[in-house]
């Protein structure tokens, strides 16, 4: 069985808790230095943090093996039609600090490939965005040989990318497999796939149809 997040019935996702634990930290210290303002300031960051990585329970609403949920919270902002021999349709999702931080497996598949790459987390504005930024790549294969591709590209971000799975692993949709923060997600479809979005659509991780492999 594949290796998933361990916090499923957490109400906040345990990257969170190191900056929250600082967060608490740092306001009871200033508590005690009678700097009553930087105090509350320090209290509020905490419950942002747990705010941004809270970890909400989600039912999977899309049993068909064939169809292929959202892996993230956010915006539809673009669907592209890719001349590629592999990919037919590029879909980009915006999630924003305010968007459940949670990834999830969009597809009952095993996992071909992950590749992770640290870099900066500059603004999707800057011309160096696509080549220095912080970026996690997964493939996932069905049974049948269908292979959707899912990029997170970090933007401007208080944490890096987390991943929990391993390569060559079968994993279930709807499943977590990390976390990340104010992220440009690319998912790459194969030239079988029915879309079922529209660009602005807002989505949800596991609750939202992407569409359907024929």
């Amino acid at each position: 069985m594949a290796r998933v997040m361990k916090n499923n019935l957490f109400i906040v996702s345990k990257d969170g808790w190191k900056y929250i634990a600082y967060a608490l930290l740092i306001s009871f210290a200033f508590a005690l230095l009678d700097l009553e303002i930087f105090a509350l300031l320090s209290f509020l960051l905490a419950l942002y943090f747990a705010y941004s990585f809270r970890n909400p329970e989600r039912e999977l609403g899309f049993l068909d093996e064939k169809a292929v949920v959202s892996p993230v919270d956010g915006v539809v902002i673009a669907i592209d039609e890719l001349k590629e021999k592999e990919y037919a349709y590029k879909i980009i999702i915006e999630s924003n600090f305010l968007n459940v931080g949670v990834l999830r497996i969009p597809l009952t598949s095993k996992i071909n490939k992950i590749s992770i790459k640290r870099g900066s987390r500059t603004s999707k504005y800057s011309k160096l965005f696509r080549d220095l930024n912080e970026k996690a790549e997964l493939e996932f294969m069905d049974i049948q040989g269908n292979k959707i591709k899912v990029v997170h590209t970090l933007q401007q971000s208080i944490a890096p990318i987390k991943i929990t799975i391993n390569k060559d692993v079968s994993v279930f949709k709807g499943n977590r497999y990390g976390t990340a923060l104010n992220t440009l997600t690319e998912i790459y479809l194969p030239k079988n796939f029915r879309l079922n979005v529209n660009v602005h659509n807002e989505i949800e991780a596991s609750h939202s149809l992407i569409g359907y492999l024929s």
